[in-house]
């Protein structure tokens, strides 16, 4: 997040603002010069530089990725590109409920997905959610509308009512805890008031903020609220793949594997209140996952 940095030139004082990132090994630094006095907009001119520095540094290279992208998908045969999107709902149903405690192996997963082979010695209710996520998915997919409170009910209640169908597309009425974390999910009755100023930001954001910064903070802001008993992570996961797809850009699969930086950046942000601790994880991921679209 930028900083204010104060200059003192004989008895006058000036403001600035400062932001540092590292890029190609190297640490480089932006400034905004604010005036003589600090402006009472200074969160929104914080906003302004990052969004400066994320159009040099990673908006550029997301907009060559989808227009790669969208190049390489045109000249793809339909059943080619039908196949690739099953071998992505696969990994990323197996990632996505992996992270959150499934038994099931990738192999398991596929041969579930592809081949209607059950597992032996795994629970039935991880069967179940792998073959609810995979369903879901590809509903998401042909989901057109922007998101809603309506929306996520929907898509949480597919996930879940086959096998948590107490809490399947319901709000909690109760207090939950993240293990292992520090964050501290909202109280219950703080709940729909933030859901409420969720969708309000999303409807101001979605048509002027860039799609991968947008998918990325509809995953943060959603998990944070934590509106669910359960499943509040996948339900965020799905959803910035919703925004990803809607926007034509590929869609992102956090891998089981880096789970432990994943969390990590989660936490940070949650705990510090500063989304840029996230974003600088997701942008970093998304340009590895998608590297070669750029050579």
């Amino acid at each position: 997040m930028p900083t204010i940095r104060k200059k003192t030139v004989g008895k006058e004082q000036y403001y600035y603002l400062e932001h540092s990132y590292r890029e190609g090994g190297k640490v480089h630094k932006k400034e905004k010069y604010l005036g003589r006095t600090l402006p009472k907009n200074i969160e929104e001119l914080k906003q302004q530089l990052l969004s400066e520095v994320y159009k040099v540094h990673w908006f550029d290279k997301f907009d060559r990725i989808r227009a790669q992208f969208q190049e390489q998908s045109q000249r793809t045969p339909p059943t080619a590109r039908k196949k690739e999107m099953e071998t992505f709902a696969i990994r990323f149903t197996y990632d996505t409920n992996r992270i959150e405690g499934s038994t099931l192996t990738l192999r398991e997963t596929a041969d579930l997905l592809e081949k209607g082979i059950t597992p032996a010695v795994r629970p039935l209710s991880d069967v179940k959610e792998t073959e609810s996520h995979r369903n879901t998915f590809f509903e998401m997919l042909d989901y057109k509308n922007d998101l809603s409170f309506n929306a996520i009910l929907y898509f949480h209640k597919k996930l879940f009512q086959d096998t948590k169908a107490d809490i399947a597309g319901l709000i909690r009425s109760h207090q939950v805890a993240i293990s292992g974390s520090k964050f501290m999910p909202p109280f219950p009755a703080e709940i729909q008031p933030l859901l409420m100023d969720y969708f309000k930001w999303y409807n101001k954001n979605t048509n002027s903020m860039h799609p991968v910064e947008l998918a990325a903070l509809v995953h943060l802001k959603l998990v944070t609220i934590h509106p669910f008993a359960d499943g509040n992570g996948r339900i965020s996961r799905l959803m910035m793949n919703h925004v990803l797809h809607r926007h034509s850009y590929p869609m992102l699969n956090i891998h089981y594997e880096t789970r432990t930086g994943y969390y990590n950046a989660l936490e940070r942000s949650q705990t510090k209140q500063d989304d840029n601790i996230f974003l600088q994880w997701f942008f970093r991921r998304y340009l590895k996952e998608y590297k070669n679209y750029l050579k």
